[in-house]
C-alpha cells in the first residue's frame, strides 16, 4: 500500500472532501445528514473549523483519501478542553489505515493545544444493515475510545430509527489548574514543522 501524506485541509480541498462525504450522506446512516452539503457550504465548514481547530486531509498518490478534524465539544467555557472528532476515508479506502493515521496525527495537534477529552459521536445499531455497521464503534475501541453514553432511536434514515452512542478517550490529565487551550492558528505552524504536514 502506497504511504499516505497528511497535511492541513483548506478551503480550497472543499469539492475534493465532498465527494469522501457524499456517499456516507446518500447511502448510510453513519451520518444523520439527509442533502449532500453545496461545495460553499464544505468550504465554509473547513473555514471555521480552522478558526480553532484542526482540518487534516489525507493524499495518496495525489488523491484526497480521507479527512478528519475537531469540533467543539459545546460552546460554554468550561468545555474548551473538550472536542468533538471525525472521520471519513474514501469507500475504496477503508481498512488501509488512513482513519488511523489521521487521528493519531490529530490527537499529536491537539494535544499541542492542551485538549483533554476526545469525544465521538457515533450513529448505532444492535442490528447491522446496508445503510449501519457497527464498524465506527469496533474503529475507535481500537483506538482506545470508551463508550460512555447511549441515545435510543434518535435518528431517522432511510425508513428506520438508529441510536447514537458517545465515546471518549482522555489525552492527559486533569490537574487542578489546566493549561490554557491554544487555538490552532498560535500552534500551525509549529505542529506543520514537527510532523511535516506540508
Amino acid at each position: 500500500m502506497k504511504e499516505c501524506k497528511i497535511r492541513i485541509a483548506s478551503v480550497q480541498d472543499a469539492e475534493g472532501l465532498l465527494k469522501i462525504y457524499a456517499p456516507y450522506v446518500e447511502k448510510t446512516a453513519i451520518t444523520f445528514e439527509y442533502e449532500v452539503p453545496t461545495v460553499a457550504e464544505f468550504e465554509n465548514r473547513i473555514s471555521r473549523i480552522l478558526e480553532r481547530y484542526p482540518y487534516l486531509a489525507a493524499e495518496r498518490d495525489g488523491e484526497l483519501v480521507g479527512y478528519a478534524y475537531a469540533g467543539p465539544f459545546k460552546e460554554r467555557a468550561a468545555y474548551d478542553w473538550a472536542v468533538e472528532t471525525t472521520v471519513y476515508v474514501r469507500k475504496d479506502q477503508k481498512r488501509t489505515g488512513i482513519g488511523r493515521e489521521l487521528y493519531e496525527m490529530l490527537e499529536n495537534i491537539l494535544s499541542m493545544q492542551n485538549i483533554l477529552n476526545l469525544n465521538a459521536c457515533i450513529a448505532y445499531t444492535e442490528t447491522e444493515d446496508e445503510w449501519l455497521t457497527q464498524d465506527s464503534v469496533r474503529f475507535h475501541e481500537r483506538l482506545g475510545y470508551k463508550l460512555t453514553g447511549r441515545f435510543h432511536r434518535c435518528g431517522y434514515k432511510s425508513g428506520k430509527w438508529y441510536d447514537m452512542v458517545w465515546m471518549e478517550k482522555m489525552l492527559g490529565e486533569h490537574g487542578v489548574e489546566p493549561k490554557e487551550v491554544r487555538a490552532f492558528p498560535e500552534i500551525r505552524e509549529l505542529a506543520e514543522e514537527r510532523f511535516g504536514l506540508r
